[in-house]
């Protein structure tokens, strides 16, 4: 399939809609250092397309391990699940943080399966959350 260029006015617009936050863990650009790539909610390999609202700001870790996927498998019921959707569900239906900030903790079948897909507590990112929420800038809510 060729590559198909999102306008840079969808780009802006899904940036501010995400306010500067990966929309699957809600790092901030600015604590990650680096700018945050557009992921397409429902893959372009699974006919996804690119409009805004097939799209959401997403950080490097956890749309490298998203891939192409749109489900997982939830590790308590053992049963494959739908994956989080920015556009369709709201993060704290779905979420909560830690007691401690930095582990988030999936509520629902949907939440748990996206935890652990995206590996959005791997060893990394657990410990530059502990040092944000050590100079007051975590959780984000």
């Amino acid at each position: 399939m060729a590559s198909r260029k999102i306008p840079d006015a969808v780009r802006r617009q899904v940036r501010e809609r995400a306010g500067g936050r990966c929309e699957y863990c809600q790092a901030a650009e600015w604590l990650m250092g680096i700018f945050f790539t557009l992921d397409h909610i429902i893959p372009r390999a699974r006919d996804g397309g690119d409009e805004i609202d097939n799209l959401c700001l997403a950080c490097g870790s956890c749309n490298t391990f998203k891939h192409d996927c749109t489900t997982g498998v939830d590790p308590e019921t053992k049963r494959e699940a739908p994956l989080f959707h920015p556009r369709q569900q709201r993060w704290d239906e779905h979420f909560v943080w830690s007691d401690n900030g930095t582990q988030i903790i999936g509520l629902t079948p949907c939440g748990r399966a996206t935890v652990e897909r995206l590996k959005m507590n791997h060893a990394l990112i657990v410990m530059a959350r502990a040092i944000w929420v050590s100079v007051g800038r975590h959780p984000p809510f």
